[in-house]
């Protein structure tokens, strides 16, 4: 197999360019996205301007869904002055680089520096990973934690360094901040393993002594907001956020967001791409040798269980189970013999870039199901003569020279689709055109029932919220044709 370069001053210049292609670039190309993205935006937003770091608010009312730490990133971003797209998303985006390195790092330490820089270049160049990165939204800082902590339980399996155990509650700690009690039962599936790893007759200290080294700081980190928002707010809070959010979440189909229990399946797959065929190199007998890798593909294959049996699902919650599978197949492509026809596929699944520009804007806008089928273009092709060359790599024993031709061209193709569909995007699927063309006459518009992603949008960037107009009823309107992007309008009267 072949070795890596002796020093990282290539590798940096290769990875530093691709970060910012992948995540710095385009960041500000389309205005807020969807219901959420403005939503947690306004929320932050309000916490920097009035003072209260507590009680998240959306437009001056109580708003329990999520607990704070998006709210704090983005509230910490208005404050240094990033702007209405800067500031919700730059923090995601620098959380996501710098997991990427501590990623890298782990994975070094614990299985060589091959399986680190493959699993590193997996990992960044995903498309659902970069996806979230992009967006203001909670699954990125939720999986990053929850992540981040995971590795330092599995590092602790080796090493019995008690301050790995302490790091990882404390990280936990703001996993729950993150997302509420979600990471907890993700991270479920270590809890065998440091049980098993612990005690003076493995190496480690007693079981009691572990589990405080890891709640104590757990509970430091997240207990004091959930104290004081309880404090502040009382029953109401204990109400929406732990019963609604994460109960009824769980078991009713109340919060509209139902679907069938194979939901995930094809989204993680889907989500993985172009690396989705190297999870089939993970699943080998080696695993078994290795309470390390053990431990990396029960908390995939439990985490993909778990979110399944929810009755509720949205795709960005199945982002920390990307962690594990990138770190699995690093890990192989290491120490396989033959991985030509893998990579090979990748490079093929590379065409799924230059498909998404098309229909990239309608599936914002409107859902994948409504995007529909782009007309074919030779293009698509390309990705194939990228895959003859990586084959020929990876045969004359130059894997790491393959994978890093891969996540070129990932990272060619992202910026290609953040140069051709994200103004197509911020036209047909954000307020913010909109807004900038009706901001003078602010004063003289209302709202009628528009889908939520607009209204969230254009309040969001009217920052004082527009009236309804069945409430509040004005020369001007807002309206929307279903399917259509909204228009302004004299009123009726």
């Amino acid at each position: 197999m072949e070795e890596m370069p002796r020093k990282l001053a290539p590798l940096v210049c290769l990875a530093v360019p691709m970060a910012f292609v992948l995540y710095f670039y385009g960041l500000g190309s389309a205005g807020l996205i969807g219901p959420d993205e403005p939503r947690y935006a306004s929320i932050g937003r309000e916490m920097a301007l009035s003072g209260d770091w507590v009680t998240p608010r959306l437009w001056g009312q109580p708003w329990f869904e999520k607990p704070p730490l998006l709210y704090w990133m983005t509230g910490a971003g208005f404050r240094l002055g990033l702007g209405t797209e800067l500031a919700p998303r730059l923090p995601v985006a620098l959380l996501s680089v710098a997991f990427l390195v501590f990623f890298w790092r782990i994975l070094e330490r614990q299985f060589g520096e091959l399986a680190a820089w493959c699993g590193a270049f997996i990992l960044g160049t995903c498309g659902l990973w970069i996806g979230f990165s992009y967006v203001g939204a909670t699954d990125l800082p939720m999986a990053v934690m929850l992540s981040a902590s995971m590795l330092l339980m599995l590092a602790w399996l080796r090493s019995k360094n008690p301050r790995l155990l302490i790091a990882a509650g404390a990280l936990m700690g703001l996993a729950a901040l993150a997302k509420g009690l979600l990471p907890l039962a993700l991270a479920a599936p270590a809890a065998p393993f440091l049980w098993l790893a612990s005690g003076p007759r493995q190496g480690g200290p007693s079981r009691a002594r572990m589990a405080a080294l890891g709640f104590a700081p757990f509970l430091l980190v997240a207990l004091p907001w959930y104290i004081l928002c309880y404090s502040r707010n009382g029953v109401p809070f204990l109400r929406e956020f732990f019963w609604r959010q994460h109960f009824e979440r769980f078991t009713s189909t109340v919060l509209q967001h139902t679907q069938p229990w194979w939901f995930y399946i094809p989204v993680f797959l889907a989500g993985f791409l172009p690396w989705t065929p190297l999870l089939f190199l993970a699943f080998r007998r080696t695993i078994l040798k290795d309470r390390r890798r053990l431990f990396l593909l029960a908390w995939m294959l439990f985490g993909l269980v778990f979110l399944s049996a929810s009755v509720n699902k949205l795709p960005g919650y199945v982002l920390a189970l990307l962690p594990p599978a990138a770190a699995l197949a690093g890990i192989a492509l290491a120490e396989a013999r033959k991985a030509a026809v893998g990579l090979s596929i990748c490079a093929v699944f590379l065409a799924a870039f230059p498909v998404a520009v098309e229909s990239l804007p309608a599936a914002v806008a409107s859902g994948v199901s409504s995007a529909g089928l782009p007309q074919f273009r030779w293009t698509w092709l390309l990705p194939a003569v990228l895959a003859a060359a990586v084959w020929l790599l990876d045969r004359r024993s130059r894997r790491f020279a393959a994978v890093a031709a891969v996540s070129l061209g990932a990272a060619a193709g992202l910026a290609y689709v953040k140069h051709a569909a994200l103004p197509l995007v911020d036209r047909e699927a954000t307020a913010r055109p909109l807004w900038n063309r009706i901001a003078a006459q602010a004063p003289g518009i209302c709202l009628e029932e528009l889908h939520r992603n607009w209204t969230y949008g254009l309040n969001y960037y009217s920052v004082i919220p527009l009236p309804s107009c069945s409430a509040e009823p004005k020369p001007l309107r807002v309206r929307q044709v279903p399917g259509k992007p909204p228009f302004l309008a004299e009123s009726d009267k």
